[in-house]
């Protein structure tokens, strides 16, 4: 034992930039631009993915991405400043997929002959889904209900969920990779040479370029291969899917861009609401609450940051709130959550800093009302994403598994609940999913389609099954003997805002507004 010199400790000790310390000025533009190329990924494959099933056209689909990046920043921005404060992006969220989809195969929007008429109309009933079903997180954000909730989490409730935030997005990992593996796998060698073995060499002015900005550098190179691949025709004569995949050619989306569009509040019309849809959207907002939760939890750890308190957590989930009604007004086609993705980010390039997340919400902005530029950047193959995702994702999963240090793993009761709630994390929701790819129709499959659309969304999620099941075990299986072996007496005084003293430091609002909102 004396031999042991690695114990718990509260903050991660080798990041550079924490929350509120930032890097020179020409490092955190290039460190918000390498933030903004990273999720490019999920704002271009979610809108390629449904607004062909709406109906739409390659003009729709780009108008859509260019809201769907619009919103984001300005959700960025808003969590960023007046949230959890924590350097996370908010994006666009695969957990909202299902309900969409159940929208988009109703019966009155599928009778519709017009395409373009029918993706009017769809888009106009996820709208008013998305405007009504917001008011869950606005509501247990604002009234503090899910910071109350939140006692009930441990480290050894929250590890799991926190690692399955990474592990249950496996799929858009190696199995996207393997779509076009002459691109994705030189990218993903690429990443783990540059900013691992290379992250020592500084060729320029002792800054360390390989692990600060691996993520600009490889997508440039591997981006310009794919390229000069297309270019020589070594996809001439290649299946659809492949060309798809991998081509730089094949999305559309530069030549569909205009040169400049300003997205607004109701532009496809004015939103339609039927209780249906609304019900079936809801579970997806409550989806995106429980792995936002766990996402702003591994990003506090990456940040240097304490883990956020009852009433930052609620704070920032009141605002994700309103970052998804402003989804539905502008008309992004799905809701938002944070960016897993980002959040990996500040592990690999080691910056926590709160400047870098803002400078790129700005960079959402302006690209998206950029067309053709934006469009530029969009047309990057996901493959090349996929690669990063693997390494991304897999480091929010590790930081997630970390809390277990706090917790006593000598334990059987606190092995069971670990090893039961990862597996069956990863296991109902590939049941669900492969269910849903082979019938397409998920296993609840009743005449009250909105029925299914909640039951089928909220078990295709890996973060919440793990929630479900770690903090239903960890607070009904020998609770009262189990106190210090869960982790308790580390976790209870970061529940309020005065439980810690550097809670001020990293959470308080700027302008001096805890003036007008102090912390309760």
């Amino acid at each position: 034992m004396a031999d042991i010199t690695h114990p718990p400790m509260e903050q991660l000790q080798d990041l550079e930039y924490c929350i509120d310390s930032n890097p020179p000025w020409a490092e955190t533009f290039l460190l918000a631009f390498q933030n903004y190329i990273l999720m490019l990924g999920t704002s271009v494959m979610i809108p390629s993915l449904l607004v062909p099933l709406m109906g739409g056209n390659d003009g729709d689909k780009i108008r859509v991405i260019q809201t769907l990046l619009f919103v984001s920043g300005i959700n960025t921005l808003l969590q960023a400043l007046f949230g959890t404060r924590l350097p996370t992006v908010i994006g666009g969220s695969f957990a909202y997929v299902i309900p969409i989809i159940y929208i988009i195969g109703d019966s009155s929007l599928q009778r519709i002959s017009d395409p373009h008429e029918r993706f009017i109309h769809t888009m106009r009933a996820i709208q008013g889904a998305l405007i009504v079903s917001s008011s869950l997180q606005i509501i247990l954000g604002y009234s503090q209900l899910w910071g109350i909730f939140s006692r009930f989490f441990s480290p050894l409730g929250m590890a799991p969920v926190i690692g399955l935030v990474g592990l249950g997005l496996f799929e858009r990992g190696f199995p996207a990779v393997g779509n076009c593996v002459e691109i994705g796998i030189p990218m993903l060698l690429l990443v783990v040479g540059l900013s691992q073995f290379l992250k020592h060499i500084r060729p320029f002015r002792d800054i360390p370029i390989f692990e600060r900005f691996p993520v600009l550098i490889c997508v440039t190179f591997i981006w310009a291969y794919s390229h000069v691949l297309t270019a020589a025709g070594a996809y001439r004569h290649t299946p659809l899917r492949t060309q798809l995949n991998c081509r730089t050619d094949r999305a559309n989306l530069i030549s569909s861009a205009p040169w400049f569009k300003f997205p607004y509040p109701l532009q496809w019309g004015a939103p339609t609401f039927n209780a249906g849809h609304t019900i079936a959207m809801m579970a997806a907002v409550l989806v995106s609450l429980i792995e936002s939760t766990g996402a702003y939890k591994a990003a506090s750890r990456l940040a240097i940051a304490t883990p956020p308190p009852a009433y930052v957590l609620s704070r920032g989930i009141g605002w994700q709130g309103i970052g998804i009604l402003l989804d539905g007004l502008f008309g992004t086609g799905t809701g938002s959550t944070v960016s897993v993705e980002n959040v990996g980010l500040l592990g690999l390039t080691r910056v926590g800093s709160r400047r870098v997340v803002q400078i790129s919400a700005g960079f959402m902005i302006f690209f998206s009302i950029l067309g053709k530029f934006g469009a530029l950047f969009a047309s990057i193959p996901f493959p090349i994403f996929a690669a990063l995702y693997c390494v991304l994702f897999g480091l929010v999963a590790s930081v997630g598994l970390s809390f277990l240090q706090f917790t006593n793993m000598n334990s059987m009761r606190n092995l069971f609940i670990t090893g039961l709630s990862l597996f069956l994390g990863i296991s109902v929701p590939q049941f669900f999913n492969e269910f849903m790819s082979s019938s397409h129709h998920g296993p609840v499959h009743t005449h009250a389609g909105w029925f299914n659309g909640f039951l089928n969304t909220i078990f295709s999620s890996s973060a919440t099954v793990g929630l479900i099941v770690a903090v239903l075990l960890d607070n009904t299986l020998e609770v009262e003997k189990s106190k210090k072996d869960r982790g308790m007496p580390w976790w209870v005084k970061f529940r309020t805002f005065r439980g810690d003293n550097r809670n001020e430091e990293f959470y308080t609002l700027p302008f001096n507004l805890n003036r007008f909102f102090p912390p309760t």
